[in-house]
C-alpha cells in the first residue's frame, strides 16, 4: 500500500511555503510516499461578497490558483517532483478542507506551515493549530 503525505501550501505565500514543499517531498522520499499539494481558495460564494461574484469568477480564480500552485511546485522541487506530485485547489475554509482532503485520500501525514501569528489568530485559531487538533493523521508543522 502506498503511503500519502499531503502538503498544504498559502499560493500567495510562495518563498516562505518554499521550505514547507521541500520538507514534504523530502518526507515522502524518505518513506516512498506519494506526494499531494493542496492549496485553498476562499468560499466567496458563502459570504455576502459572494452576491457579487458569478459562477465563472469562482471557476476562473480556480483555474488561476491550479496555475499558481503548479508553478510553485516546480520552482520548488523541479518539473519532474512536479509532474508526479498530485495538485489540489479546493474552495472553503482552510482547515476544513485540508482535513477533508486528508481523510477522503487517506494520507498518513500532513505537512502544513506556520506563519507567525496575527493578534486574530490568538483569538480564533490559526489553521495549523486546528489542523493538528482535528486531524485523524499525524501532522509535522514546518516553522
Amino acid at each position: 500500500m502506498t503511503k500519502t503525505i499531503l502538503c498544504a501550501v498559502d499560493i500567495n505565500r510562495p518563498e516562505e511555503d518554499q521550505k514547507v514543499l521541500k520538507i514534504a517531498a523530502k518526507l515522502a522520499a524518505l518513506d516512498g510516499a506519494s506526494l499531494d499539494v493542496i492549496t485553498v481558495v476562499p468560499d466567496f460564494g458563502a459570504s455576502v461578497v459572494g452576491a457579487y461574484f458569478e459562477e465563472h469568477h469562482i471557476s476562473t480564480a480556480k483555474d488561476k490558483a491550479n496555475e499558481l500552485l503548479s508553478k510553485m511546485v516546480e520552482d520548488a522541487l523541479g518539473a519532474d517532483e512536479n509532474a508526479r506530485a498530485r495538485r489540489v485547489v479546493a474552495i472553503g475554509s482552510v482547515y476544513e478542507k485540508v482535513l477533508q482532503t486528508a481523510k477522503l485520500n487517506k494520507a498518513d501525514l500532513i505537512v502544513i506551515g506556520a506563519h507567525r501569528p496575527d493578534f486574530k489568530d490568538y483569538l480564533l485559531g490559526p489553521n495549523a493549530a486546528r489542523i493538528v487538533r482535528h486531524s485523524d493523521a499525524s501532522v509535522y508543522v514546518v516553522r
